[in-house]
């Protein structure tokens, strides 16, 4: 069977502040909005509080308007905001509990080349059993395999499931699976949290069971961990250490229940080395397939941009007993900017631009005899 993990970057539509063409531009968008959701939904609000809450709905473009160029307030019942016809924004709650609505971000579609080059990537990896990251729901997962994999000569999966996580931007873990690889048990992490409002995962760890036509049963563990881009780097380190070091607690419990084929792969955004992922990388058995004799990087340490070393932040780790039964396994980046002068590596002849890329990740595979 082959096993892959795949980030996405979404299928269909996506954050409009994460569409922008650098990191830079949509950064502080995003870093405002999470901070204004997490001021909203306090029981009550200081004077501090609504001072705060004004400055960060106007700088989000909403002082005139519930609806800016990148986020949407929507507010259904109660009074939340006055807008004073001298300017500004005065917020007249005292909490959460005096309006009823919601703070979104406002998305857009994915480019029309760029979601063809993903469904080629999908295709032509020809995984069985293909862990997806970032992406926005099932049903979206399902029409996408059923409609647009399928249109560009691929097989359509089986079977798809994506369990909703904790991110407001819709970039979930899921699943899809091939005829007679049917997914069975599932477990979510979601709302394991760190404190009384911080849930450990920003995604989800989320636990699916597979049955391989053998009969063997294989446990994976889906994760998308705490992103270097967003907060500052002692938070983003500490938070993606607590994912690790939770995985790797589950990881250890499933083992202690006799479970022996266990895969833990997804985004990690952080290198093998790093101190965050060491309760993970160091802390257990389970082995990198980059380390087996049989798996070709293709000539590049990395999975993600330039796929350079300190950007291998995309991982499929195997317990023993699977890591044992590797027969092959390599990165596919050909759905992958390649550059534009001195091309690093063989992309589709439609990744014309860097726009057209399928996504910054490449899609990691192994073959496991199961």
């Amino acid at each position: 069977m082959r096993l892959a993990s795949y980030n996405v970057e979404n299928l269909f539509d996506r954050a409009r502040a994460m569409n922008l063409k650098s990191l830079s531009q949509g950064k502080p968008i995003l870093e405002r909005f999470a901070e204004l959701n997490a001021l909203l939904a306090q029981p009550s609000y200081s004077a501090a509080d609504k001072t705060r809450m004004a400055k960060l709905v106007i700088e989000l473009d909403l002082e005139k308007s519930d609806v800016g160029d990148f986020v949407i307030l929507r507010r259904n019942r109660g009074g939340l905001i006055k807008r004073p016809k001298s300017g500004g924004v005065q917020i007249v709650a005292s909490g959460r509990a005096d309006w009823v609505g919601s703070l979104e971000l406002r998305d857009e579609p994915v480019d029309e080349q760029a979601m063809r080059n993903t469904a080629r990537v999908m295709r032509d990896v020809e995984a069985d059993v293909l862990g997806v990251v970032e992406v926005e729901s099932r049903p979206v997962l399902r029409d996408f395999n059923a409609d647009v994999v399928a249109a560009f000569g691929g097989e359509a999966f089986r079977h798809a499931m994506v369990i909703d996580g904790n991110d407001t931007r819709g970039i979930d873990v899921g699943l899809l699976t091939r005829q007679g690889f049917p997914i069975g048990a599932l477990r979510s992490h979601v709302d394991e949290m760190l404190t009384e409002r911080d849930p450990i995962f920003s995604r989800d760890c989320a636990e699916f069971e597979v049955t391989a036509p053998s009969g063997a049963r294989m446990l994976l563990m889906l994760n998308h961990f705490k992103s270097k881009g967003f907060g500052s780097q002692q938070s983003s380190n500490a938070k993606r250490r607590a994912q690790a070091k939770r995985v790797a607690e589950i990881y250890d419990e499933r083992v202690a229940m006799g479970i022996k084929n266990i895969v833990v792969m997804g985004d990690f955004n952080d290198t093998p080395d790093s101190e965050p992922l060491s309760p993970l990388i160091e802390g257990t058995d389970l082995k990198d397939i980059f380390l087996h004799p049989k798996f070709d990087d293709g000539g590049f340490p990395g999975t993600y941009g330039s796929c350079a070393a300190d950007n291998k932040i995309d991982f499929i780790l195997l317990s023993p007993a699977l890591f044992d039964k590797v027969t092959s396994g390599g990165v596919f980046r050909k759905g992958m900017w390649p550059g534009a002068r001195a091309k690093r590596w063989e992309a589709y002849p439609e990744v014309a631009r860097k726009e057209d890329a399928a996504s910054d990740h490449a899609a990691i595979w192994v073959d496991i005899d199961l």
